[in-house]
């Protein structure tokens, strides 16, 4: 897939004539034929960039094109780091989940939410067991509370056949902070240079 930038007609490439120029500064020159533009951009050695392609006439702009280049692709990676894709996780139970098994399964829903994942819990029931569904419903009420701190309910439980689903959402919040915490965390854990002990053990 092409870049936005790999796409933009620089210098010779422009065919359009006359053009709207802009110079360096922002600066409205006028219109202009597109060989005349090209070497106003020359002169300072510059590039001339076709900005707005549908114009009438065509609108470009004089400037250092590898810098723009260079700021249009670190606006695309900071782009890219805004958007957080959800993952959707899943974590069962049985309705006679003894203790350390729910202690085990809850510490991972937990850290699943904590990564920023959504999370389906449900209760997997067996024959005799679906004349007892309110045995998951307590398990599930009570991995909400265990977890409230971190979590909202996206989906109330519901029963899907022998399951009773739902889905817990992480509070972004909490995952940020657990980010910055691990950031901290690695930042406390960078090497210390040789130069560095060197200087220390000559003070």
């Amino acid at each position: 897939m092409k870049k936005k930038t790999d796409r933009v007609r620089v210098n010779e490439r422009i065919t359009s004539t006359p053009i709207r120029v802009i110079d360096q500064n922002g600066e409205q020159i006028g219109i202009l034929p597109v060989n005349e533009a090209l070497a106003r951009a020359r002169a300072v050695n510059l590039d001339l960039v076709e900005i707005a392609p549908n114009g009438q006439p065509p609108v470009c702009r004089i400037m250092d094109f590898g810098k723009f280049k260079y700021q249009q692709a670190k606006k695309e990676k900071q782009a890219k780091k805004k958007q957080h894709t959800v993952q959707m996780r899943a974590m069962r139970y049985r309705p006679k989940t003894d203790e350390h098994d729910y202690q085990f399964k809850t510490r991972h829903v937990r850290e699943f939410l904590e990564q920023g994942s959504k999370v389906k819990v449900f209760v997997m029931y067996t024959g005799r067991e679906m004349a007892r569904i309110e045995l998951g419903r307590k398990i599930l009420d009570r991995v909400v509370e265990d977890l409230q701190e971190i979590c909202t309910i996206g989906q109330e439980p519901k029963l899907e056949g022998r399951r009773l689903t739902m889905v817990l959402n992480p509070k972004l919040q909490n995952v940020k902070a657990k980010q910055k915490r691990t950031e901290n965390a690695k930042d406390q854990d960078q090497p210390v240079s040789s130069q560095a002990v060197q200087e220390d053990g000559d003070g």
